[in-house]
């Protein structure tokens, strides 16, 4: 490399790393790519189209080690040996959104982490903003990358949907509008099984901001509550809320059916009979999203209108289909415990669960009532089925072991009866049998339609 440009090397060319590379050459860097498994064609060909130099299949160390920043991929750990590296050597790394900001000039952002319900919150606050005719764009963990928006075309606001790895490396990153939605066990692997340090990981998405900047926390979370007791927070806190005891003067609550939001001496209310995604999880979604449209500016009207016109999300408690009186749902973005816990809490219709992939050390006793009370019967859908096993044989008198999408959908159908419901809802990562859990869910309704 010459000395002439900054040098950046990007190790990971999925999205986001694309992103940052694009970003990077547009904005004057010298840059570099590493990956060390295979770049898929669609990348290349975008890399060798803005003439940015490469490599797949492992790292070169030493050519990464010349790096003045580094922009690191969430997928990969600090155990990676490449990382041992770069820490030992102190060069600078951060994540794209980090990169991302840099750049972002006058634009605003709202930005939302959660271990559950981000992606849905996050495009429901888009489609509010959209609504009401703003310029902005969906991107992080949901749609394209931050870095990618800004390079092929800079927005007014960013809906940035944000994962807890994504908030390890930022330095700078500040967001006008941050939303933490809730905090439960997920991840443990990254983080040492230590919880405390991904409920700090989490926190991260406030540190940067100002009091002119807002903060929405979920005031039911005990998490959220134990870390706020202990440690200050230099943003405007406004809570949302399910308890009756805790309605805050300023925030958003649910009350007899209503969904209300006070925001600067204002207040809307809407029935939760008109929201369009139904379950007691997607009203704090919903209201998350409501008061980040206030904070936003944007009137209670086009907020109200966007909520009875939101159509939900793909793969998250998605309707499939009615054969023969038993439905399918599909809710393969349910990686986690809590999130098949929402998932099982808003079916009223006895319920076949399919569970199972790759474990992250899940703790299945905060499912154990809900399984009890709605679950006739488990279908493990996984290489490796013995953890929930060992957990539920005690506990369900049927556990199916299937291998594929295929299979698991035609056992759950061999076990349902008339008014039954089969949901896919695994709480696991789907890297031991699928590409994502796109892959997952779209394999498990093609199924379902094969019947």
């Amino acid at each position: 490399m010459s000395t002439n440009a900054k040098r950046l090397v990007i190790l990971g060319a999925a999205e986001s790393g694309i992103g940052a590379a694009l970003l990077g050459k547009q904005q004057g860097w010298e840059v570099f790519v590493s990956d060390g498994g295979t770049i898929k064609e669609k990348f290349k060909a975008a890399l060798q189209q803005h003439a940015i130099s490469f490599e797949e299949g492992g790292h070169t160390t030493g050519r990464v080690l010349e790096a003045d920043c580094i922009v690191k991929s969430p997928g990969i750990p600090e155990k990676a040996e490449i990382m041992k590296q770069v820490r030992k050597a102190g060069i600078e790394v951060c994540s794209e959104i980090e990169f991302g900001f840099r750049y972002k000039g006058s634009s605003k952002i709202i930005a939302i982490t959660g271990s559950n319900g981000k992606s849905t919150t996050t495009k429901l606050t888009w489609h509010i903003l959209k609504t009401a005719g703003n310029d902005v764009a969906m991107v992080g963990n949901i749609g394209r990358s931050f870095a990618l928006q800004i390079f092929e075309k800079p927005c007014e606001w960013y809906v940035i949907e944000v994962s807890s790895f994504q908030l390890d490396d930022i330095h700078q990153f500040r967001p006008d509008i941050a939303v933490l939605l809730n905090i439960t066990p997920d991840h443990l692997d990254r983080y040492d099984y230590v919880f405390d340090n991904y409920v700090r990981s989490k926190f991260r998405i406030t540190q940067n901001q100002l009091p002119t900047d807002c903060f929405i926390v979920n005031r039911d979370d005990e998490a959220i509550n134990n870390y706020l007791s202990t440690h200050s927070i230099h943003a405007k806190l406004v809570f949302f809320t399910m308890d009756e005891n805790k309605i805050p003067e300023e925030g958003g609550y649910v009350n007899k059916d209503f969904l209300h939001i006070n925001y600067e001496g204002e207040e809307m209310k809407t029935s939760v009979h008109d929201l369009t995604i139904k379950g007691r999880h997607n009203q704090y979604n919903s209201m998350a999203a409501g008061i980040s449209g206030r904070a936003a500016h944007i009137r209670k009207e086009k907020i109200r209108e966007s909520f009875e016109s939101f159509d939900g999300l793909e793969h998250r408690l998605e309707f499939v289909a009615t054969v023969r009186g038993v439905d399918f749902i599909n809710d393969s973005k349910g990686t986690n415990v809590n999130s098949v816990w929402f998932a099982l809490e808003s079916q009223s219709k006895p319920v076949i669960l399919i569970l199972g992939g790759q474990d992250k050390g899940n703790d299945y006793n905060e499912i154990l009532g809900m399984v009890r009370e709605k679950v006739k019967a488990i279908v493990c859908m996984g290489l490796d089925n013995e953890p929930i096993h060992k957990f539920f044989d005690p506990v369900i008198d049927t556990i199916v072991d299937t291998k594929s999408a295929k299979d698991a959908v035609h056992a759950a159908y061999a076990l349902a009866d008339k008014g039954d419901l089969v949901l896919l809802s695994p709480a696991c990562a789907s890297f031991d049998l699928f590409k994502n859990y796109e892959d997952r869910g779209n394999q498990f309704k093609e199924a379902v339609r094969s019947l």
